[in-house]
């Protein structure tokens, strides 16, 4: 069973550095991004100077792909999670436990992760401290509690669902979405966007992934926030969106199941 999750004040020594996490992200987030391009129209109608850069970028990976295949046909528009294979090296997806007890968990179905990498991240909508969380919470797994009080519902049913779809809506400039509703469906935007499933070590089974906590920064490029699965519960301009992303503590093989841990020193 899952109890509340929180990383003790004794870790705020990072793993990885922010540096490392925003370039997975950005590695990731563009990848998805020009997978998507098609879909992207609306946004990109709007940002001439970055559509060009977009289309520079798929020219390069364009040429790279006729070299790679002989295959001169229209471009294959890939699935998320092959597309997470194609930039990361591995595909990550929820599966029934390996934990008895445990129900759904998550496993590394494909591929390798290296120690130190940002393998998955934890979506919902972000609490600060004073602010209402009391009837999302009740009988509520999926609270994760960060460092400072923050905290974040990662829940994707009954009443935690409609307020992340409705902060998600109140956010949206134009067609941008500052963020990624797609985690509340079967059918993830972003493939990363598991982490709630992840379940907590135990005797039997020892951590492989840790906890970190992630300011997405205010240059944090505009098309690409769609793909992030975190929003503000109260929208301030202030506030940077916070996520919490898994961090791989050694090298994961394919098929392994995910264990996580809130302390960043592995004892």
């Amino acid at each position: 069973c899952m109890t509340l999750r929180y990383v003790p004040e004794s870790s705020k020594d990072k793993i990885i550095s922010d540096e490392d996490v925003f370039e997975t992200l950005l590695k990731l987030f563009k990848a998805l991004f020009i997978n998507d391009f098609n879909r992207q129209a609306h946004i990109l109608a709007l940002l001439p100077e970055i559509r060009s850069k977009y289309l520079e970028l798929q020219t390069v990976e364009q040429k790279q792909s006729k070299v790679n295949s002989c295959n001169h046909q229209s471009r294959r528009v890939f699935s998320p999670e092959e597309v997470l294979f194609n930039t990361l090296g591995f595909t990550i997806s929820r599966d029934r436990s390996s934990l008895v007890s445990a129900g759904t968990g998550v496993f590394v179905t494909k591929g390798f992760v290296p120690k130190g990498t940002v393998v998955s991240m934890y979506p919902g909508t972000v609490y600060r401290k004073h602010e209402p969380i009391f009837f999302q919470s009740l009988g509520n797994p999926f609270i994760f509690r960060c460092i400072d009080g923050v905290l974040i519902d990662g829940n994707d049913k009954g009443l935690s669902r409609s307020v992340y779809r409705s902060c998600s809506r109140r956010d949206q400039l134009g067609p941008f979405q500052m963020s990624d509703e797609s985690w509340l469906t079967a059918t993830l935007q972003n493939p990363l966007a598991v982490g709630q499933y992840v379940n907590n070590c135990s005797h039997e089974k020892a951590a492989n992934v840790c906890y970190q906590e992630f300011d997405v920064p205010g240059y944090f490029p505009v098309e690409l926030k769609q793909y992030l699965p975190n929003i503000v519960y109260s929208h301030d301009l202030e506030s940077h969106p916070r996520c919490v992303v898994l961090v791989t503590l050694r090298d994961i093989k394919q098929g392994e199941e995910l264990f996580s841990n809130y302390y960043t020193v592995v004892s």
